[in-house]
């Protein structure tokens, strides 16, 4: 097991990496910086290589469409070869960013998002990229739409079945700790329609973690508590952390993103030695969500969170 983050007071300069969205992708960080110069022949390499590696060329391509300017590059980059779907693909979600951001309309993105889908199907791909733009700006029947298209191509789609937890766990925002509210049901269908080694293992937690976003949103933080310690929070608590030693699919590249849910969640159940394993493997490689929930800082709540479970505080 990797040793634990330096010292807080040493720590500035690594801290100030926490929250990027590439995670522990390497090769991305590097692709990501010559894309935002607008020098897109690595990001054409980078993507041909991913191929059909669904869960992975979702990663990347979501990080280069992020970026500044990702638009104008992509469509540079789709001029010079107008049948390229990877370029077509990098384009379609990064108009997606730019509605997200006001900066474009939802109509452009989703007509994109078609144009890509079309020059290679079987990528769930552009999909994603409505998802995301349905999130916002959608009905929840073409939300689920747009998510049964991409489960239909790759059936375990881990970013996917993160924003349709998300979606879920907002529904009857004033309904209390229902312990048969359907993000639960749905992510414990997904996990268990999953084969074993899949990440989806940990996505009841997911379930659990947004839920709490929403019950504290809605209603304060008098429940937190009763929340993680009930007896369906140790049940998928337990089940998520032995699935984790068993498993842990270090070669996932969103596979930071179920740490940091499942640090939170154990940190928050009240079992500080177990989340300071989880905080050994994640390193520098923060997200904002879970530690954000339900409106906090998460750059704070990330550092003095690790603080307590490694005894640094």
């Amino acid at each position: 097991m990797s040793p634990p983050p330096p010292p807080l007071g040493r720590a500035r300069k690594r801290d100030a990496q926490l929250f990027d969205p590439a995670l522990c992708d390497t090769e991305l960080v590097d692709v990501r910086s010559q894309f935002s110069q607008g020098r897109w022949a690595k990001a054409r390499t980078l993507l041909v290589g991913t191929a059909d590696d669904w869960d992975r060329r979702g990663h990347r391509v979501v990080v280069l469409a992020e970026t500044p300017a990702a638009t104008a590059w992509a469509r540079e980059w789709l001029l010079a070869e107008p049948d390229s779907a990877d370029a077509a693909t990098l384009l379609a979600c990064a108009t997606v960013f730019s509605a997200l951001r006001r900066k474009g309309t939802p109509e452009a993105a989703e007509e994109a998002c078609r144009r890509a889908a079309a020059l290679l199907p079987a990528d769930p791909t552009p999909w994603l990229g409505l998802l995301l733009l349905t999130r916002a700006f959608g009905t929840e029947e073409e939300f689920s739409r747009h998510f049964d298209q991409v489960r239909a191509r790759h059936r375990e789609h881990h970013h996917a079945h993160h924003l349709m937890v998300a979606q879920l766990a907002e529904r009857s925002p004033g309904g209390g700790l229902d312990p048969l509210h359907e993000v639960y049901d749905f992510a414990a269908w997904a996990a268990e329609e999953s084969p074993a080694d899949s990440p989806l293992a940990v996505l009841p937690v997911i379930a659990h973690a947004e839920r709490y976003r929403v019950l504290a949103a809605h209603g304060g933080h008098d429940g937190a508590v009763t929340h993680w310690s009930g007896r369906r929070a140790r049940q998928v608590l337990r089940a998520a952390f032995d699935w984790w030693l068993e498993w842990e699919r270090d070669d996932h590249p969103r596979n930071r993103v179920d740490l940091n849910f499942l640090a939170h969640a154990k940190l928050s159940e009240g079992r500080p030695a177990e989340a300071a394993a989880l905080f050994h493997r994640i390193g520098r490689h923060a997200t904002p969500a879970p530690w954000s929930y339900p409106d906090l800082d998460p750059h704070k709540a990330f550092l003095a969170a690790r603080s307590a479970a490694l005894g640094t505080a």
